[in-house]
């Protein structure tokens, strides 16, 4: 689990296999097997380089997520401790699926969500853009708004969107399960009284 707080940004170096320069983040605690979310995307260490770590990433992973097919900056943090603060929201870092940035200008940022995931979206509700914890200001059938302050643009990569960008998704956590819940009674029928 990760909370949407990202603690670096750091860079794509080889896209395959994937090595990632981690900059300012500290992996002295980290090893093969552990989890980081990158771009939003969680991902299993490898191995450790001098400067960072490798992960494998599927096709699938690919298919259903942006960014990780290039070198680039990225946004990064280390999967959540037991007793750590939650400063974000829970996130898994299972991406749902790539939207698109419709506009971006003074701090306010439209994104046009995949039809199968707008729904998920609510007012005041918490979304993760590129692995970034927000809260949504503003719903329009698949459009949504966050509101990005100064200090999110500085630590992440988010400052570099501009319109027609993908962007990685990830719906909160809870809308998926009482959307399960509520599906799941709906299917259960109370047995018919005995003749």
């Amino acid at each position: 689990m990760f909370t949407g707080i990202v603690q670096a940004v750091g860079r794509i170096v080889r896209v395959q296999p994937l090595e990632i320069e981690t900059g300012a983040l500290d992996l002295c605690d980290v090893a093969a097997g552990d989890s980081i979310c990158v771009q939003g995307v969680c991902l299993t260490v490898t191995a450790r380089t001098g400067g960072g770590f490798t992960a494998d990433v599927s096709a699938e992973t690919l298919r259903v997520t942006a960014g990780l097919d290039r070198p680039g900056p990225v946004n990064l943090e280390k999967s959540l401790a037991l007793g750590e603060r939650l400063g974000g929201h829970l996130v898994s870092g299972h991406v749902d699926g790539a939207g698109e940035v419709a506009s971006f200008s003074g701090g306010v940022l439209r994104v046009r969500a995949p039809a199968d995931l707008a729904r998920y979206i609510a007012r005041k509700g918490s979304i993760t853009i590129d692995g970034v914890s927000l809260t949504v200001n503003r719903v329009e059938g698949p459009l949504f708004e966050v509101f990005l302050i100064p200090h999110t643009l500085e630590v992440t990569t988010l400052s570099r969107l501009a319109p027609g960008a993908r962007v990685n998704l990830e719906v909160d956590l809870i809308a998926r399960y009482v959307e399960r819940l509520l599906a799941s009674s709906a299917d259960v029928q109370p047995d018919a009284p005995a003749p």
